[in-house]
């Protein structure tokens, strides 16, 4: 296309679901707000519990308020732009807003994938080795792997953003999607794209690939070790640790994987919308409700924390 075809765009409008009646989106609205509300205040308890009882003060409970704390930026990425557009029609984004909602987006994903492959070996060092899951799982080693899981976020949402929306943008600027993804964006450029989605598919594929391969490693690892173990109490209370972790990672990386992985003939915007919705915002609120219900510890520190505001409540005149 001649270059004095090209259009500057300075904002895109989110499609969203403006394709749905408006007493569909409102009910819509009311959902995705109790579940943002929800999911802010059981992310944000499971970070005070664990920093305020000393008997969560532990790796796994170290890496789960990291978890936390990235579980909470995607929402506050993604969701209030999402209500804006339900609520009030306001379905405009600037271009640089959406740059910066794309850069996010990637950031706390790319990141999230980490964090869980990294929570995956604390769980394999606790279960296969624990007569010196102390001494390797110590607090210097702890920080490493939590920075090692936050670090990659960076490049591959540096590299990803930067090179997308240097592209040149023509014609509509419909972004058929409730958020600035990478696929419905791209539909946007009126340029060769080809070795961007290359990039882009290897990226993916690596970004995605390698944590679950660790992630499989650490649980065949897990599973050999607890078959060896004599007791059904002893199996038991060994798959028990690591459960909670095992059901938030297949709820993670399967809808992310039919959302990324699936052949285009057989994915519609529609679909991806309902797919992205489950490991954006879904799967952020069930992570410490997973977290809580499955976790005795959690639960016991759930109740001390809370007897101890009531206590210090009532000794304040």
């Amino acid at each position: 296309m001649a270059r004095g075809n090209w259009t500057r765009v300075e904002e895109f409008i989110l499609m969203s679901f403006s394709s749905l009646p408006t007493e569909i989106q409102s009910l819509l609205f009311l959902t995705f707000l109790i579940i943002y509300l929800v999911t802010l205040m059981g992310n944000s308890l499971i970070i005070l519990v664990t920093l305020a009882d000393p008997m969560l003060h532990s790796p796994m409970y170290f890496f789960l308020r990291n978890l936390s704390f990235l579980e909470i930026g995607l929402n506050l990425v993604i969701v209030p732009k999402m209500l804006g557009t339900l609520l009030a029609s306001d379905t405009t984004i600037s271009f640089l807003g959406c740059a910066t909602q794309m850069y996010f987006f990637f950031f706390f994903g790319v990141d999230e994938c980490f964090l869980l492959a990294t929570m995956a070996y604390d769980r394999y060092v606790a279960i296969c080795s624990p007569l010196h899951y102390a001494v390797i799982m110590n607090q210097r080693t702890c920080a490493k792997l939590a920075i090692a899981s936050w670090f990659p976020g960076f490049p591959v949402a540096t590299v990803q953003t930067t090179w997308l929306f240097s592209f040149p943008f023509c014609g509509t600027n419909k972004v058929n999607h409730f958020f600035c993804d990478s696929p419905p964006v791209l539909r946007l450029v009126c340029a060769d794209t080809a070795l961007f989605e290359i990039y882009a598919i290897v990226g993916t594929i690596l970004v995605v690939m390698i944590p679950c391969l660790l992630i499989l490693c650490s649980y065949t690892c897990i599973a050999a070790a607890i078959l060896k173990i004599p007791s059904a109490k002893g199996k038991h209370k060994a798959f028990s640790t690591c459960s909670s972790h095992l059901l938030v990672v297949s709820l993670f990386y399967v809808s992310s994987s039919l959302t990324y992985f699936r052949p285009k003939s057989n994915n519609s915007p529609e679909s991806k919308k309902l797919l992205s919705l489950s490991y954006t915002v879904v799967t952020s609120m069930l992570n410490p409700i997973i977290y809580s219900l499955r976790n005795n510890e959690v639960k016991n520190a759930f109740g001390r924390t809370f007897r101890k505001a009531l206590d210090l409540r009532n000794c304040i005149p």
